[in-house]
């Protein structure tokens, strides 16, 4: 009877180990800008969706060249859209209405100082690729926007490119948009 315990007991060992292989070590997105990094950690548990949505979008070379286009000093700064590729800032923030949506993935968790949420229109279900890097405590958007991750190394960065000077106060426009060079998953 021992041998047979000992053996469900190395079993059971080996399955967790291997299942904690199999885990997707896709933990962080790196973002370079002139300004410098800023490095976020995924939350799967909570937006597992957008994560997986934001990981394929980055692979694919998506998020390489696009912009940071809206900030507001101390609040927040937004990225992600595919019209931030041209240098026409009446069109930043406007979207592709052709890009696959993700469907809402709220959660109680706050949006806090540091906190990665994914933009998206009135309705609830269509973010695509666009989010946004919170500076402050945003109680307003809990529950009404998906948290997907958290800003751990470059919170600095995300402070100065707020601070930098708009062309429209009302929508936060930035006068000169900030390239996101290069964005990579790191594990």
């Amino acid at each position: 009877m021992s041998i047979t315990r000992n053996f469900v007991c190395l079993l059971v060992i080996l399955l967790a180990l291997f299942a904690s292989s199999c885990k997707p070590k896709d933990d962080f997105a790196v973002i370079e800008t002139d300004y410098g990094k800023i490095r976020i950690k995924f939350d799967r548990d909570l937006a597992p969706n957008h994560v997986a949505h934001f990981i394929e979008l980055t692979r694919a070379g998506f998020y390489d060249g696009l912009a940071f286009h809206r900030a507001e000093s101390g609040l927040l700064i937004q990225g992600g859209d595919p019209q931030s590729r041209n240098n026409d800032p009446s069109m930043w923030g406007k979207g592709d209405p052709k890009q696959e949506t993700v469907d809402a993935e709220f959660s109680a968790k706050p949006f806090v100082r540091g906190t990665v949420g994914m933009a998206r229109t009135f309705d609830i279900n269509s973010a695509t690729s666009q989010f946004f890097i919170c500076l402050r405590d945003f109680p307003s958007l809990n529950g009404k926007y998906t948290v997907f991750g958290e800003v751990v190394e470059g919170i600095e960065v995300v402070d100065r490119i707020s601070r930098m000077p708009v062309a429209d106060p009302q929508l936060g426009t930035l006068r000169e948009k900030v390239v996101m060079q290069r964005v990579s998953i790191e594990n």
